[in-house]
């Protein structure tokens, strides 16, 4: 059973019998990618408000014919916890839509959400080994992006953790989904490295090592060589001129259009606002008793003046008078002759051993019918007091329930009253550094006038840096380009050299005789003519061949059909029999009282009254724990909201005493530029 993200101690060995298992062992990577698209798909056809978990995981295990059980029991496990933790993983996609995936297709969405589960909740269980075959079910691109974008340390400690913890307690967050990540990290980012190279072809696989075929070169006439084409030219280099720089600057009109675009939007944002809080509240829409009355008489009576058009259903029709016909086949033919065949044997066995004097077991088999209702009974009664005493037991375990309730939340109250007081004192300590921080930038922006005149001269030593290396350069590219140059005109002199030798005319004509052999030296060695001899007195026999054999198949269907003949005429005599035997035993059962079972005992009585009185004292208790919860409720909610004025009183204090910084040094540096 899965229980706040963490697996029960069979369920481990469970999935590592079948990660494990020796069939898996042999075909590891097909059996990784089987599981993975079942549990995509199971999460495709599911639907959450309209189908129950359970019906639909055994459909769909029964439709896929999945037989194995260790991949019935992964797919269930794996399946249910992305069901149960659906939020968590839910939160993960949609930010990687958001933010890195808005060129990968939404079908990919129930993929992602099963390799979340897999990474956060069984990534101790797998090991990095199977979870990398996992990873390569899916297509790599959007694995690699997904993958990298989940495994960003700065989105785990930043919105993740926040967005995890509106969901889940900040001490589950931490000890069940963020320490296993971290822990695991180096190891997955060596994975989606792994990924990044092949994706850009860095990555070699393993060639494997083939012996190569020892082939004996045909003796066929060597084509002619390939004239050497000429060489083009190395083009001049030109001088590029330089990009200018306005290329890499925003245009003015660009960001006028944007600042007017924020004012716009804020001064929709406050006139929506106004509108919200001064809105009209003296309609009323609704129709009154009175009026709703008159329009229902009306619309009665209009429908009273139509005549409705009556439409008669057809009958359903009688099988018992008129059954269906069936149609038989042949194979249902003789299935059913050969099993009247051998009740007819089982029929003439007992018929001779009744002659030779065997016994009979009527009296027999009534005494074992007597004996057998008399079993059930007494099993009636023991599976009673069972469901009684399973109800008894579930009421204490509500009761005892209701008391652990009541002590967590007695817990719980205690936690936040210290989660209240570190709180406060976080706070406290925030505001000082900020305060030191702010110092320290006003003691840094003074320094800032010294730099800029080093910063000048810096420049200016850089520049004059370039223009030596540029002309440096211009001499080096001079030098190449003349030897280049000199290198061609010694390839074109060779060359026009061996063109001159192929244009000499070669005799390449030979005679083909059609008698002749290849003069291999073989036992069964044939020119082409006896080849093709051969092949039409081939052709010719396999002829005869496909008539003997048809002849005989006609031969064989004329006989089954004979068979099937007679068989149908023994299955109509039996049944017939069937028929007239069927209803002898109708209107014998007529005559047959049915026997009522008595289920009450002393001790149905004695658990029927304890579970009475357990249900008295769980209503009791529940009444009880209710009372208790609205009285705590109100109590928080009151220093709650106490505590938040405090903070945002505090806080709009200080942002204003750091404005009033602001504006003081910025008049202070004014006033010194212009002196």
């Amino acid at each position: 059973m899965v229980k706040d993200g963490h697996v029960g101690d069979g369920d481990g060995l469970v999935i590592v019998s079948v990660l494990l298992s020796p069939y898996v062992l042999i075909t590891m990577d097909a059996k990784h990618q089987q599981l993975f698209v079942h549990c995509a798909q199971l999460l495709d056809t599911f639907q959450e408000k309209s189908t129950d978990l359970e019906d639909h995981l055994k459909e769909y295990i029964r439709s896929s014919r999945i037989q194995d059980v260790d991949d019935e029991t992964f797919i269930t496990e794996v399946f249910s916890g992305c069901v149960q933790h659906r939020p968590v993983m839910k939160l993960v996609v949609d930010g990687f839509y958001v933010r890195d995936g808005k060129n990968i297709l939404l079908s990919h969405q129930n993929s992602f959400i099963v390799l979340a589960y897999l990474a956060l909740y069984r990534l101790d269980e797998l090991g990095v080994a199977h979870f990398r075959k996992f990873v390569d079910a899916m297509e790599l691109n959007a694995t690699y992006k997904f993958l990298s974008f989940l495994f960003d340390e700065k989105n785990l400690l930043t919105w993740m953790k926040d967005g995890w913890s509106t969901l889940y307690e900040w001490s589950y967050v931490e000890t069940n989904l963020l320490s296993p990540l971290l822990r695991w990290l180096p190891e997955l980012k060596d994975l989606v490295l792994l990924m990044k190279k092949r994706i850009n072809n860095q990555f070699k696989p393993k060639k494997i090592a083939v012996k190569a075929t020892d082939a004996k070169p045909f003796n066929l006439t060597q084509p002619r060589a390939r004239s050497i084409p000429l060489p083009e030219k190395i083009p001049q280099l030109q001088r590029v001129k330089p990009i200018p720089a306005t290329v890499y600057n925003q245009p003015t009109e660009q960001r006028i259009l944007e600042k007017q675009k924020e004012e716009n939007r804020r001064q929709a944002e406050e006139r929506l606002m106004e509108a919200s809080r001064i809105q009209f509240a003296c309609a009323n829409p609704e129709k009154s008793e009175k009026t709703k009355q008159i329009i229902q008489n009306i619309v009665f009576e209009e429908n009273s003046k139509v005549e409705p058009t009556v439409i008669k259903a057809k009958p359903l029709p009688d099988f018992k008078k008129s059954p269906a016909p069936v149609k038989m086949t042949a194979a249902t033919i003789l299935r059913e002759g050969l099993l009247y065949q051998k009740k007819e044997k089982e029929v003439m066995e007992r018929l001779q051993k009744l002659e030779a004097g065997a016994f009979d077991a009527s009296n027999f088999h009534k005494w074992q019918s007597e004996m057998k209702q008399k079993d059930l009974e007494a099993q009636l009664l023991a599976i009673e007091e069972r469901r009684l005493m399973g109800k008894i037991s579930h009421e204490e375990a509500f009761l005892a329930r209701t008391n652990v309730l009541a002590a967590n939340q007695q817990l719980v109250q205690n936690m936040k009253k210290e989660t209240a007081a570190m709180m406060k004192e976080y706070l406290e300590n925030k505001f000082r550094q900020e305060k030191e921080m702010r110092e320290l930038v006003e003691s840094t922006m003074a320094g800032h006038k010294n730099a800029q005149n080093a910063k000048q001269k810096l420049q200016e030593l850089k520049h004059k840096i370039v223009q030596e290396v540029q002309e440096e350069s211009r001499e080096l590219m001079k030098q190449a380009l003349e030897e280049a140059e000199l290198e061609m005109r010694c390839k074109i002199e060779l060359i026009q050299q061996i063109r001159a030798i192929e244009s000499t005319p070669v005799n390449r004509f030979k005679p083909l005789d059609l008698t002749a052999t290849s003069g291999a030296g073989l036992l069964g060695e044939m020119s082409i003519a006896e080849l093709r001899e051969r092949l039409s007195l081939m052709k010719a026999q396999r002829k005869e061949d496909e008539e003997i054999k048809r002849d005989n198949i006609l031969y064989d269907k004329q006989a089954k059909a004979e068979s099937l003949c007679e068989t149908l005429d023994k299955i109509a005599k039996h049944r017939s029999e069937q028929t007239k035997m069927a209803a002898l035993k109708a209107d014998n059962s007529k005559n047959v009282k049915l026997i009522s079972v008595p289920l009450k005992s002393a001790t149905l009585t004695e658990l029927e009254r304890k579970l009475d009185e357990k249900r008295e004292q769980r209503k009791l208790e529940k009444q009880r724990y209710h009372r208790s919860a609205e009285s705590v409720s109100d109590k928080t909610n009151l220093t709650s909201l106490s505590a938040k004025k405090s903070l945002s009183n505090r806080r709009w204090q200080e942002l204003e005493n750091s404005k009033e910084r602001a504006a003081r040094f910025f008049a202070q540096t004014a006033i010194e530029s212009l002196s």
